[in-house]
């Protein structure tokens, strides 16, 4: 293969991150390969006794600008990018007496580092953009044939390694590799800065172009099935696997349902900031409830539905206290998310050998999330759910208005009714749900499910208040809700048939609102 052994005689250095510099450099300096490099990395190695070529020695021109220019030289990248294969190349180089580069070492400035500082200046922002950088790694990177470059200081090693095994050389395997990782480095860089500012023009409206750059977290065993192959991937800025999918402290490894269902439990159960209590299965929940006692709002939750809450995922908003990890450790359950456990609490859970325990406080939660669903043929993109709960949008369209109670119920069943899988229709009261009918193809299916849930668990729905994510089409859903003992509705509104619903209501004597506000969950 042509070149496949590259023996270098020049490498330039020039990072920000100084991690593992002397290592790389004495391995260097070791082969006699000349190093040129720029301001403070010169001034390190110099310092460190390893010999160094300052870049303005080999271009005759010193760093300008405030160091905002070094590197953009014909002394410099016609070094990097000449083939060496080729004769006329090779003359004007001697002509210009410029010296072939073999190796590249650089890392970039910490734009993505710097964006993340709270209330950092867009004068600080700018000064973090690297352009020498990216240059000379792009250039690099597209001479990867003759030019090895190195873009981590996780690479170090290797790069070591191969010198040592070659003598001073490197493999055409690895430069390629080097390359592949060196574009995807300029790539993200590059997206890092565009993100940042499409977020200073406070776009409201989805763009136009969406780029997305992801990292493989981590391989899970499986998909949704055993036979589904899946992994977590990260977007770029995500650094560490707890500003993912929160800190695990105890049990099994995370599964792509888990995944799944916590995002769902740990979105709806954020929506309250009265302590409150989630019980979710295959992503809908099978109960919800708040209480001033975070131990009564989980008895209530359960409550609902015990029977589905067996292999579920249980979701708190406050800490988990030892007597709530007592109630949770007589259940079989996959998952337990909270913003935190007390000391006693985890020590409880802990005996249970396969328990996920995850710490995930109310931080992680994404508001202005976007959510992404893959089809045939490309990728459907939305904001996520996060239309206003405020009630001074509601009309009352019935003749009697709302009772305290009923209001309280209305105000907590519809932040939850967002998080069941339509078509969903939900009977609470005004603390917890007492009946969930979520994923029916028809409207009256859901309500029969949701009575029907509430029979099997021996909860009285007289008083209740129905929930409903989308129109009632016809009245025979106000029917049967009236005819399971519910006193008052709160819906979208916007059917056809809205005057034959709204009778419907006022002949049962119920309360009705329409909210404007539709919640399909798909």
């Amino acid at each position: 293969m042509l070149n496949d052994i590259v023996k270098a005689k020049c490498a330039l250095i020039s990072v920000y991150d100084k991690t593992g510099l002397l290592e790389i450099a004495r391995s260097l300096n070791d082969f006699s390969i000349k190093i040129i490099s720029t301001g403070g990395t010169a001034e390190f190695l110099a310092k460190n006794d390893i010999p160094v070529t300052s870049v303005s020695d080999i271009t005759g021109f010193p760093e300008i600008l405030a160091g905002r220019v070094k590197t953009l030289h014909p002394k410099i990248h016609g070094g990097i990018l000449a083939k060496r294969d080729d004769e006329n190349q090779a003359k004007e180089l001697a002509e210009h007496d410029i010296r072939v580069i073999d190796m590249v070492v650089v890392n970039l400035y910490p734009f993505e580092q710097t964006v993340a500082k709270p209330g950092v200046d867009l004068a600080m922002v700018l000064e973090n953009i690297d352009i020498g950088g990216p240059c000379m790694i792009r250039a690099a990177a597209k001479n990867f044939p003759s030019v090895a470059v190195v873009t981590e200081p996780k690479q170090y090693p290797k790069i070591i390694e191969e010198l040592q095994t070659h003598q001073g050389g490197t493999s055409y395997s690895l430069r390629e590799k080097l390359a592949a990782t060196a574009f995807d480095r300029t790539c993200a860089y590059d997206l890092a800065i565009y993100k940042y500012f499409a977020g200073r023009q406070g776009q409201a409206e989805l763009p136009d172009q969406v780029i997305l750059k992801l990292n493989k977290v981590q391989d899970l065993r499986y998909g949704e099935n055993p036979h589904q192959k899946a992994a977590f991937y990260a977007e770029r800025d995500a650094t560490a696997q707890t500003e993912l999918f929160g800190r695990k402290l105890h049990g099994k490894e995370l599964s792509f349902n888990n995944i799944l269902d916590m995002h769902a439990a740990v979105g709806l159960v954020y929506e309250f900031d009265q302590p409150c209590s989630v019980i979710l299965k295959h992503n809908n929940p099978c109960g919800v409830a708040v209480d001033d006692d975070i131990s009564k709002a989980f008895d209530f939750a359960l409550a609902t539905d015990p029977v589905s809450a067996f292999g579920g995922i249980v979701a708190f908003n406050q800490q988990v206290t030892p007597d709530v990890a007592e109630k949770l450790s007589n259940m079989f359950l996959e998952v337990i998310v909270a913003p935190g456990f007390t000391d006693d609490a985890l020590a409880v859970l802990r005996r249970k050998k396969n328990l996920r325990l995850i710490e995930y406080p109310r931080t992680l939660v994404d508001s202005n999330a976007i959510e992404l669903k893959k089809v045939y043929g490309g990728y459907l993109l939305q904001n996520m759910d996060r239309a206003p709960h405020g009630e001074e949008k509601y009309s009352i369209v019935t003749t009697r208005q709302p009772s305290k109670s009923e209001w309280e119920a209305m105000k907590f069943g519809w932040k939850v009714i967002k998080w069941v899988k339509s078509n969903a229709v939900i009977y609470v009261s005004d603390k917890k749900t007492l009946g969930i009918g979520a994923g029916q193809m028809s409207r009256v299916d859901s309500s029969r499910l949701a009575v029907q849930k509430a029979c099997d668990a021996g909860i009285s729905l007289a008083g209740s208040v129905v929930i409903s994510d989308a129109f009632f089409p016809f009245r025979d859903g106000i029917d049967a809700a009236a005819q399971a003992g519910a006193t008052a509705i709160i819906q979208p509104g916007g059917s056809v048939r809205d005057n034959e619903v709204l009778e419907a209501a006022n002949e049962h004597g119920m309360a009705m609102v329409f909210t404007g506000i539709r919640h399909f969950r798909h």
